[in-house]
């Protein structure tokens, strides 16, 4: 890329404004008013599970399910409730209308999959999936389903999202060909801990690790360490965790699908954990209007090629090269550049009322649940959006570039990439049951 630009600092925008849906309908099966509240079954009541609950406050809260009995105190609060180690069982308990999915990343799409097959509207934490075989799965349930969905993506409600988007998609910038995608966050490069640790009293190992392979006991692990779902056992390192929110950006907004060609590179690679650092590249067609375009991750030490108006220290951004002009954006702003440069364009009105905050993705979810109104993140597109990120993955460890057929889910020419689509899971824990 080349640029020309000043190294003057540029003011970010906090012009609000909405964005269009662009997404299949949720559906349901009958019909709830409005002021019906929903009885929730939670399932991972700490951390991002309590945050979640604060975010659906306004619902019942009838069940708890959490591995960890010391989080389940939460149940105390509520009377009535009922409390849970296991999410299987939880899943029979007849008046959960909605369960939300707030568990480490290697049991997302088991407990989503089959609680959409209960019937059971589903709020899960990104990401939904963290293999390829498992985004296919969980989006074919959905398809296949009358429940509403979200992923726990918040910030596509967020200012910087929608209004960004909605710029790209009126030609700012000009036909855009490239995006760019950081995120500073490292690790990764560890071997597997050695020895084992007592484990705490209230915790139940075996359910933890659910359909992970038998590992013992070990704090590196457990969440809160920082390191957990570095390994491939249980997550998919930084581009599968945070890949999620940020490429979610350049997904929507240039309304991208599955892409053709992925390669990737990092840091030595690991049969236990995510490198220390990673770059990916997917090239995807042209369709429609838009033009072929491609869509770079950089994560760790590595750094994408900008313009010195951007800081790209900054712990996280997005940048899409246009035709005409850039557009940087991350969590808390966007800028059209150079900002000296204001060219012709005029931005219209958003096409659509925004909501007021982040709060708005778990009300879009909410009211999908009571009419079958729509909802932007449901397991449709992220099922898309979540495959094209582990297809990264697969890249890197099977170090080299692959063909993508997305049809029959397989790289063309490289049969050593299969092992890596999907994961092996332990004896009593089917993805179906």
């Amino acid at each position: 890329m080349r640029y020309r630009t000043n190294r003057r600092r540029f003011l970010l925008s906090s012009a609000w404004a909405g964005i269009g849906i662009w997404t299949a309908g949720a559906r349901i099966g009958r019909a709830r008013s409005p002021n019906e509240r929903l009885n929730l079954g939670i399932i991972g009541a700490a951390a991002r599970g309590a945050a979640n609950m604060a975010g659906l406050r306004s619902e019942n809260f009838v069940a708890f399910c959490d591995v960890d009995e010391r989080h389940l105190a939460v149940a105390e609060k509520y009377p009535g409730s009922r409390r849970y180690v296991d999410w299987r069982a939880m899943l029979d308990q007849p008046n959960i209308d909605a369960v939300v999915v707030s568990t480490t990343d290697h049991t997302h799409a088991m407990i989503s999959i089959r609680a959409m097959r209960a019937g059971k509207h589903v709020y899960c934490e990104k990401p939904v999936a963290i293999s390829v075989e498992e985004a296919r799965r969980v989006r074919d349930a959905y398809l296949q389903s009358k429940v509403a969905t979200q992923h726990g993506t918040q910030v596509h409600a967020a200012t910087s999202f929608r209004r960004s988007a909605e710029l790209i998609q009126q030609g700012a910038i000009g036909p855009v060909r490239e995006a760019h995608v950081w995120c500073t966050r490292t690790g990764g490069g560890w071997d597997r801990p050695q020895g084992d640790a007592p484990v705490p009293e209230s915790l139940h190992w075996d359910l933890w690790l659910g359909p992970a392979p038998h590992r013992p006991y070990n704090p590196a692990y457990v969440p809160g360490c920082g390191k957990w779902n570095k390994y491939w056992d249980f997550g998919a390192g930084t581009l599968g965790d945070m890949g999620s929110h940020l490429i979610d950006f350049p997904y929507t907004a240039l309304k991208l699908t599955l892409p053709t060609t992925i390669a990737a590179e990092g840091s030595p690679r690991s049969d236990e954990t995510y490198p220390a650092w990673l770059k990916a590249r997917w090239e995807h067609p042209a369709s429609g209007a838009r033009p072929a375009v491609q869509v770079f991750w950089y994560d760790g030490i590595q750094r994408p090629p900008a313009p010195a108006a951007v800081n790209v220290d900054d712990w996280h951004g997005i940048l899409y090269v246009g035709q005409e002009k850039m557009l940087w954006v991350n969590y808390g702003g966007y800028a059209l550049l150079p900002v000296d440069d204001p060219g012709t364009f005029q931005p219209p009105k958003p096409d659509v009322p925004p909501a007021d905050n982040m709060q708005g993705h778990y009300d879009e979810w909410i009211t999908a649940c009571k009419t079958g109104s729509p909802t932007s993140c449901n397991f449709d597109y992220v099922g898309r959006l979540i495959e094209h990120n582990m297809l990264g993955i697969v890249a890197f460890r099977t170090g080299k570039p692959i063909t993508w057929d997305a049809e029959n889910m397989r790289a063309v020419g490289c049969p050593e990439a299969d092992q890596y689509f999907r994961r092996t899971y332990r004896d009593g824990w089917p993805l179906e049951a």
